[in-house]
């Protein structure tokens, strides 16, 4: 069972609390009682630039679009907006990148989602960074969008 950070007070004052561990993971619990993972608590809160702060949403739009593979959001800096939807996308194998396409993505996720949730910058990508386990590291791809601006 997980103890505590090493050497690190700070982590530990905010993960553990009254007794509690916080693993960082957001999810909700629907009404017929199951519960669903929205994402972690520094994807969701880290600036995606959607109202309602989840990344997980619009990813799962481009991933039923029948071009996409896999793809990954985040929140870019933006001249104008401040800061602006930003996704990676995996195209699926034979499928070629293009202007047209990210239209098409972008008008799928508005269809889906919500017009306000579309990726305004779609990049496209040949992997995504990934935990052992492979979950998407979407800090390092935050990290990047910062050093790139």
């Amino acid at each position: 069972m997980f103890v505590e950070y090493l050497n690190n007070p700070e982590e530990n004052r905010k993960s553990f609390i009254d007794g509690w561990y916080y693993t960082g993971d957001k999810a909700y619990k629907d009404e017929d009682g199951y519960y669903w993972f929205i994402g972690r608590d520094d994807d969701v809160n880290q600036g995606v630039g959607l109202p309602d702060r989840s990344p997980s949403k619009v990813e799962s739009a481009l991933i039923e679009h029948p071009a996409v593979q896999e793809a990954a959001v985040v929140g870019t800096p933006d001249d104008i907006r401040g800061m602006i939807v930003k996704a990676f996308v995996i195209l699926k194998s034979g499928v070629q990148p293009s202007e047209a396409l990210v239209k098409e993505l972008q008008n799928h996720v508005k269809r889906v989602t919500a017009p306000y949730k579309y990726p305004r910058a779609i990049e496209f990508v040949d992997s995504l960074p990934k935990t052992i386990s492979g979950k998407i590291r979407r800090i390092e791809l935050r990290e990047r969008e910062l050093k790139n601006t």
